[in-house]
């Protein structure tokens, strides 16, 4: 017998601090089998990235990264979130094994020279930190169905579209493993923890 079961947003947002003795979470949709257990997986993919150079799942091979989704022309929480983001940058720089992804949901405007000139005026290397574009439907089904997260277009809102302020915390087998407010320093904090925490996990295994 096979039962689904599914991990509301609503309690991805509240994303609780856990004890730093507990297993992070896997989040998403679970499938459980009388003898094993599926976790929700990253589907492939096949993005561009500011250096013209096609990321795929493999790009990220030994690696666990946060991934997120932003506009260079967003008006509202996008320069928030990068800032944030720079923070989780600058302590992992040196660690081969972290990286970090994040996908524009405005392809259109965002090219892939835009992405790089956003990415050299941050001041970050591409080989840690990449900007990814694709075709727009097959990013919002990424958010979506993989990233268990937000990215649309909408007239009404600043700027055009409407996304989720999320970092998402993907470890080397494509689990997704937290989710946090990219807009709230304390949220990233905690997200940074946890990248720690899961680095762990790996070491201890060995």
């Amino acid at each position: 017998m096979i039962k689904k079961l599914l991990v509301p947003i609503i309690l991805l947002l509240a994303c609780e601090q856990q004890s730093s003795s507990e297993e992070l979470p896997y989040l998403g949709n679970t499938i459980y089998e009388e003898h094993d257990t599926i976790y929700h997986k990253i589907q492939d993919f096949q993005l561009v990235d500011q250096d013209s150079s096609i990321v795929t799942n493999e790009t990220f091979a030994d690696q666990v990264y946060v991934a997120d989704f932003f506009f260079t022309s967003c008006p509202t929480i996008c320069p928030m979130m990068k800032a944030q983001m720079l923070r989780v940058y600058e302590k992992f720089e040196a660690n081969p094994e972290v990286a970090i992804l994040s996908h524009t949901i405005d392809p259109t405007y965002d090219t892939v020279a835009l992405l790089k000139d956003y990415a050299e005026r941050l001041g970050v290397s591409s080989d840690k930190w990449k900007f990814v574009t694709g075709g727009q439907d097959y990013i919002y089904d990424l958010a979506e169905k993989s990233y268990i997260s937000l990215a649309d277009e909408d007239s009404n809102a600043p700027g055009g579209f409407v996304h989720s302020g999320a970092f998402l915390l993907v470890d080397k087998n494509r689990h997704v493993r937290g989710f946090y407010d990219g807009t709230v320093p304390e949220q990233v904090d905690v997200l940074m923890n946890d990248i720690n925490r899961l680095l762990k996990e790996y070491k201890d295994d060995k």
